[in-house]
């Protein structure tokens, strides 16, 4: 399965210029943790709950008048939309990252992954193969 069957899309964006207070806003309304930072539908950079205390607050940063492209972390990585769930997974896991924007082959964003799609699809997917197993265990034979 694809990681884009799962991703938030579209992702949630702001440019470059939005101040930080700003992408806070977009960020509450959509309820998520992070924004993607795009310009022209590529992504520049990524700006998190994480990136807010560390850079904002301990940085004794003005959020009114302080710029995204100020304390986005960039370079952004990204995955294809192609990319399997468990490669995402391990992706993530290696980097200690909890979001990764998701795109096409031409690089523009298609959508946001985020750490609790992948597990709650995980989650899923394990509760079916119980079930699976479960069901086969306890069938009568053959026809159920």
């Amino acid at each position: 399965m694809n990681v884009i069957r799962i991703a938030r899309v579209p992702a949630t964006t702001v440019g470059p210029d939005v101040t930080v207070s700003e992408g806070i806003r977009v960020m509450q309304e959509a309820t998520v943790g992070a924004v993607l930072v795009v310009q022209g539908g590529e992504p520049l950079g990524i700006f998190t709950e994480r990136d807010l205390m560390l850079r904002v607050v301990s940085g004794n940063k003005d959020p009114q008048t302080t710029k995204m492209s100020e304390v986005m972390t960039t370079p952004v990585l990204t995955i294809h939309q192609d990319t399997s769930t468990d490669d995402a997974l391990k992706t993530m896991g290696g980097k200690h990252i909890r979001h990764l924007p998701v795109v096409n082959g031409d690089g523009h964003v298609e959508g946001m992954l985020s750490i609790r799609h992948l597990l709650l699809d995980k989650v899923e997917h394990l509760t079916q193969e119980l079930d699976s197993l479960e069901a086969y265990l306890t069938a009568d034979g053959i026809g159920g």
